[in-house]
């Protein structure tokens, strides 16, 4: 309708649609029954216009209002009229039911003590990414509260997707990782010691420093890791610490290795927590185990395809290469490295709400499944009252503890593990298929392990213990069988590769059991900053002047394991007992209100989130 003129325009046109109420409707003061105005009314195109806006505006809000209560059943139904003698318009109104107010959760605010009837409001088709508190996939939760639930169907269909593009890349990545830092285990093989001048322990701080760097860089990568997106953090480190692998080849002396190997470990520091961390961004906590111990068991891909490419390298005609053999390790391995940092950079989504390889609407839903672990996803602002609850939470010292003890023989393992299987009396050549067939104990027991998690509820503890008990035994055999006993000290080293059932599972602890990002950012930093401090301390146990036995490398791994089955223990029963201090405080668990306060970035306590439960 043309916007009238002038007052009297007005009034013309506000006349004219009174005409047409009274010939439609009837003046219910009349006694003139509907229909007799019509013969009164003077039908024009203004009023005909009027006449279309009127049944246009009724019939939008009839259908917004049916959608509105076919689509929200549980909290509004829409309630035909009665019957009416009177000739009128009659009402459309809401019924009165049970659901048709909301209830304080303590974890929406925006729906606290009110209902909100958004029928004709826009929506917004766009959704961010995080929201005002810095919460990632918060959007997305809450837009899918307002779906229907995730069928089975489709979330096979997103773990598929999930499985399909980021697993390679967190095995590839963990793979890489673990080869450029054990390069130097293969290169002393070769002579690089030599090389390089390095008498003594030389090469046992060559290898600790690493560690130092590593232990520098924990902070600064978690917060990096939660303020930027993952996959650019990851990207660029790659690439970085790539070319501290090539580098290698330039060092000449003590000096200039040491500080190769600093920066080696400062620019790998962000690789293993945030993978770790990463696992729960896509993962539901049954799925996790399994997941995690796929891509940690590239540890022992990488101590395999290093075994085999020594034993290769020394196959080689060394007049046939341009370089020293220990040189073309690190030529190699540092050029594949920096070629997948770019890959990393571009490939590797930060989460499920900005994976782009998933659809739209797979995007909510694969938020909604992780929502489900009560832990959040991410939140980029730092929360110091969740760093001082980490600093205090027990749990988070249990892992700490047991971290240091697994870290000490792992630092014997990665760097000497070849030295020690050649002192059996081995030749260079067996000795790496040798340690490539003790890997093969690791992947092996890792799978076992994450298979039965996975298909066994709560039994990720119980796995963690099989695997610390077996190592214990191991340890004690290599350090009281006889030296003649080549191949039963042997079979014995080879079963130590079973602590990172332990190591995985553990991990799996932070990502599935702690709440709250900067939490859980913290946990990981203590967690790691223990794994870089065992694995200097593990090199300063293996002394040239004790080989083939190097009992004090035997005395220190049986006595980290000891350690580590203790502080395990002592986690496991922490986590059952407030389990059943919760049940019987609150009663059943409500899942939902659990998820909610996670995708609120609230920690696992019972203050925050009384709604959790550990998984044990």
């Amino acid at each position: 309708m043309a916007r009238p003129r002038s007052l009297a325009g007005a009034r013309r046109v506000g006349q004219r649609a009174g005409v047409l109420a009274s010939t439609l409707v009837g003046d219910p003061t009349s006694d003139e029954l509907p229909g007799q105005g019509a013969r009164r009314a003077r039908w024009g195109p203004q009023t005909t216009l009027c006449c279309f806006l009127f049944f246009s505006t009724l019939s939008t809000r009839l259908v917004s209002a049916l959608h509105t209560a076919s689509a929200q059943p549980s909290s509004t139904s829409f309630t035909p009229p009665p019957p009416t003698t009177t000739m009128g318009f009659p009402t459309l109104k809401r019924a009165e039911t049970s659901g048709s107010t909301t209830t304080d959760t303590s974890s929406l605010d925006y729906e606290k003590a009110t209902a909100r009837h958004n029928e004709f409001a826009p929506t917004e088709d766009v959704i961010k990414e995080e929201d005002e508190d810095g919460n990632v996939g918060q959007a997305e939760y809450l837009k899918s509260t307002r779906q229907a639930e995730i069928t089975p169907a489709e979330n096979k269909a997103i773990v598929r997707r999930i499985d399909l593009c980021v697993l390679p890349l967190f095995l590839i990545t963990q793979t890489l990782q673990y080869l450029d830092k054990t390069a130097l285990n293969y290169a002393k093989v070769f002579g690089m010691d030599k090389a390089m001048n390095l008498t003594g322990s030389q090469y046992s701080w060559a290898a600790s420093i690493f560690y130092v760097g590593y232990l520098v860089a924990q902070e600064p990568a978690a917060y990096l890791i939660g303020r930027y997106k993952a996959n650019h953090v990851l990207g660029i480190t790659c690439v970085l610490w790539g070319v501290c692998v090539i580098s290698m080849i330039g060092c000449t002396n003590f000096t200039t290795a040491m500080i190769n190997r600093f920066f080696l470990g400062f620019f790998e520091a962000a690789v293993t927590p945030g993978l770790s961390l990463m696992t729960g961004f896509y993962y539901t906590r049954g799925e996790a185990p399994l997941r995690q111990t796929i891509w940690y068991g590239s540890v022992g891909w990488g101590g395999m395809i290093g075994s085999l490419m020594a034993a290769g390298i020394e196959k080689a005609n060394a007049s046939s290469l341009a370089v020293p053999k220990w040189e073309l390790i690190f030529i190699v391995l540092g050029a594949i490295t920096i070629a997948w940092g770019a890959v990393l950079y571009f490939f590797l989504a930060d989460g499920p709400s900005n994976a782009f390889w998933l659809k739209p609407e797979q995007r909510t839903l694969a938020v909604a499944r992780v929502a489900a672990n009560g832990v959040g996803i991410k939140n980029k602002k730092f929360k110091p009252e969740q760093m001082w609850e980490a600093l205090l939470d027990p749990k988070a010292w249990c892992l700490t503890i047991a971290m240091f003890g697994s870290s000490v023989p792992n630092g014997i393992l990665t760097n000497f593990s070849g030295t020690i299987i050649k002192d059996m009396g081995f030749s260079t050549f067996d000795a790496a298929l040798l340690d490539c067939a003790g890997r093969s104990f690791q992947i092996i027991s890792l799978i076992i392990a994450g298979l039965v998690a996975n298909y066994v509820a709560n039994t990720r503890m119980l796995m963690v213990t099989v695997g610390n008990v077996i190592c214990v035994i191991a340890t004690a055999l290599l350090s009281f069988l006889p030296t003649e006993n080549h191949w039963g000290r042997l079979v014995s080293f080879w079963f130590v590769n079973v602590q990172s059932i332990g190591f995985t599972l553990g991990l799996v602890m932070i990502s599935s059991n702690i709440g709250g990002f900067s939490k859980r950012s913290i946990t990981s930093a203590m967690v790691f900053a223990a794994y870089c401090a065992g694995n200097m301390a593990g090199p300063q146990f293996i002394y040239a002047d004790e080989k083939p036995r190097y009992q004090s490398g035997a005395y220190a791994m049986m006595g980290g394991y000891i350690a580590k089955l203790v502080a395990h223990c002592a986690l496991w029963a922490i986590m059952y007992c407030s389990n059943k201090s919760r049940d019987r405080k609150f009663g059943p668990a409500d899942p939902k209100l659990a998820a909610a306060a996670g995708m609120e970035d609230k920690t696992e306590s019972v203050k925050s989130n009384p709604n959790f439960r550990y998984v044990l």
